[in-house]
């Protein structure tokens, strides 16, 4: 039988954008279908999602936020209730009309975020003081159609996340909450998908539709493209007054809830492909990996039967502690196994082969520096606990060292153009918080905000806008995104 090897056919310096796209169909992450920027979600992707999701979703319930499912359509009425929420989203919804040939008294949208539809329940529901605080989060799927060149995971029509809604009697509650919510993103993105990322605020004109301050963890790709991640809105009171959601308060008196919701999504999934992958493939944190441990048995005629038993004693030995599995398919070489599993990002492959089997030991190598060791065989589970271990640690590493060489603190309006044409990645600047300025750096250069880093906002005092050289107000990364 001739081996066919579908594998990546450009490299991912050369060409990311058609890298990226390869590496994610070919890999069978995910797989385009009949609905334009809509996904399938392969089993290797899905279990990724799943890892995320119980981990985050484990946390949420420690900090004490509760599960809850509220429709997918949402009726025009509640919808236009935030005058400023539904102009950020009225060119991405997609409306229900009809109902066979009958035409709906109202259109329905599909649900591109869930504020409205919650809060016509949270207005009936919040009566008095002792209803709060109201932590919510739900797991969904929302329809966001505007975009003509969707990416896979990175801008779909259709994703997946969580969507967090919480109403709090003051607005110290609610500002509390938001250091507890980026915490648990932040874990989730070291400790299961090796992502670091920048904590900013956002500014006026890039914060979410309807919130009083958006905060936000952005991400970088090889190409010095920026992309958003998890984020957080402090929503004030302006949905509270919006959908009327008052109580009683201790003293006896009417007041208005404070707010925050917060998500994070499957365009995680893109962000961990394009930072971690490499010319052959993906490249999994083993946290999120389906398989993290392939054993390819090699073997002749002759030596078949002793080496697949061997294998299959070690998979017995090894699955309850990680998730294992032999390739046993005898229409594939060892070769071409190898390759279809550095394809996929399996973190761990085991060979081995009748000499190892003489030897007492197996072969493992890492998928992430490609390194290959020989460990006995009776050593393997310690080894293999250890090594899942630092190739976790040692992806995070390798992005936040690319992420802190790639972001470039400068002076002045040429090295920020420089920067930004060069796809070197960040150009922090300080900026004096006008719109104007804002609005001419990325329209002559492509550039938009990203974010203004809380960690770096001490670092405005005395200085001088990038654009305008006004007094700074802010510290901010521009960058091209996607």
């Amino acid at each position: 039988m001739k081996e066919k090897q579908d594998g990546i056919t450009v490299k991912k310096a050369d060409d990311f954008s058609e890298w990226y796209t390869q590496a994610v169909i070919k890999s069978e992450f995910v797989d385009y279908t009949s609905v334009s920027g809509g996904l399938a979600f392969r089993p290797d992707g899905y279990f990724a999602w799943e890892a995320i999701q119980r981990a985050t979703d484990a946390l949420f319930k420690e900090a004490g936020i509760q599960n809850v499912y509220f429709p997918m359509f949402i009726p025009e009425r509640l919808l236009a209730k935030e005058k400023e929420h539904v102009e950020g989203f009225n060119p991405e919804v997609a409306w229900v009309t009809h109902t066979g040939d009958s035409k709906l008294d109202e259109r329905l949208a599909v649900r591109p975020t869930s504020e409205t539809i919650m809060y016509d329940s949270y207005s009936k529901w919040v009566r008095s003081w002792r209803d709060l605080p109201m932590r919510y989060n739900q797991w969904n799927s929302v329809v966001r159609w505007e975009f003509k060149h969707p990416t896979p995971l990175l801008r779909s029509r259709e994703f997946l996340w969580n969507e967090g809604h919480t109403a709090f009697a003051t607005r110290e509650e609610a500002d509390a909450e938001r250091d507890v919510i980026l915490g648990i993103y932040q874990r989730i993105l070291r400790e299961f998908l090796a992502l670091p990322g920048v904590v900013g605020r956002k500014t006026d004109y890039e914060k979410f539709a309807g919130a009083e301050a958006t905060f936000s963890i952005e991400h970088m790709l090889p190409d010095g493209k920026v992309v958003q991640g998890p984020d957080f809105h402090s929503d004030g009171q302006k949905f509270a007054h919006a959908f009327e959601i008052k109580f009683i308060d201790r003293s006896g008196k009417t007041e208005y809830a404070y707010q925050n919701t917060f998500a994070i999504s499957t365009r995680e999934l893109g962000v961990m492909v394009g930072v971690h992958g490499d010319d052959r493939g993906l490249v999994m944190p083993p946290r999120i990996a389906r398989v993290q441990v392939v054993i390819v048995p090699i073997y002749n005629s002759e030596t078949m039967e002793s080496v697949l038993k061997e294998a299959e004693v070690l998979r017995k030995r090894l699955e309850g502690k990680f998730r294992v599995i032999v390739d046993s398919r005898d229409v594939y070489s060892p070769g071409w196994k190898f390759n279809e599993w550095e394809l996929r990002g399996v973190p761990i492959r085991m060979e081995l082969g009748a000499r190892e089997l003489a030897e007492r030991k197996v072969v493992l190598a890492r998928r992430d520096t490609g390194e290959k060791i020989g460990v006995a065989l009776g050593e393997a589970d310690a080894v293999v606990g250890r090594m899942l271990d630092e190739i976790g640690e040692s992806m995070y590493k390798r992005a936040a060292d690319f992420l802190a060489k790639h972001t470039h603190k400068v002076k002045d309006y040429a090295a920020l153009k420089d920067v930004v044409e060069k796809g070197a990645g960040f150009a922090q600047a300080h900026w004096c918080g006008s719109h104007d300025c804002e609005a001419k750096i990325k329209e002559e250069t492509g550039a938009k905000a990203s974010n203004m880093p809380l960690d770096a906002q001490r670092g405005a005092e005395g200085g001088r806008c990038v654009y305008c050289g006004k007094p700074a107000a802010h510290v901010v990364n521009f960058a091209r995104s996607y």
